[in-house]
């Protein structure tokens, strides 16, 4: 299992790495790894940011809001990357990827859509090596033991 400090690593530095698989445990520790940035920056953000009912905002909160902005820009690629690997995991192509984000675009179906997103971030990665790579979980088992 890829630890959380090693998975937001590998967020990070394979950030626009198509290519390969990843694990089920990578995917989610980045995903929980986002959601507490989100989670501790906006909150930072709604606290020390003013008032926000009559639309007064300090340079604090602007700053802070700010920063989340350009956190929230600057995963997206490495974030679209982890989903494709993750597709690769389950030994589907990455192109799916895309009509889950133009299903996204319709209504009602974007829910189905999101649903569907969920569901093949949980299913299980293909055992041994598939046409993305090696096993993330067993690097090692090459195709010849396969059969063994």
């Amino acid at each position: 299992m890829v630890s959380f400090s090693d998975a937001v690593k590998m967020f990070f530095s394979r950030y626009t790495d198509f290519q390969g698989r990843s694990r089920r445990s990578e995917y989610w520790w980045v995903a929980l790894f986002n959601f507490l940035v989100f989670a501790v920056i906006g909150g930072l953000a709604f606290a020390l940011g003013g008032d926000f009912e009559s639309g007064q905002m300090n340079p604090i909160g602007m700053l802070l809001f700010g920063v989340l902005g350009l956190y929230g820009l600057g995963i997206v690629i490495p974030s679209i990357a982890l989903y494709v690997r993750r597709l690769h995991d389950i030994n589907q192509t990455g192109w799916i990827y895309l009509g889950i984000i133009v299903a996204s675009m319709i209504p009602l179906i974007g829910l189905i859509a999101s649903i569907a997103s969920i569901v093949i971030a949980c299913l299980p990665g293909t055992v041994g090596p598939n046409k993305y790579g090696d096993d993330p979980k067993n690097p090692t088992l090459g195709a010849a033991d396969t059969f063994i």
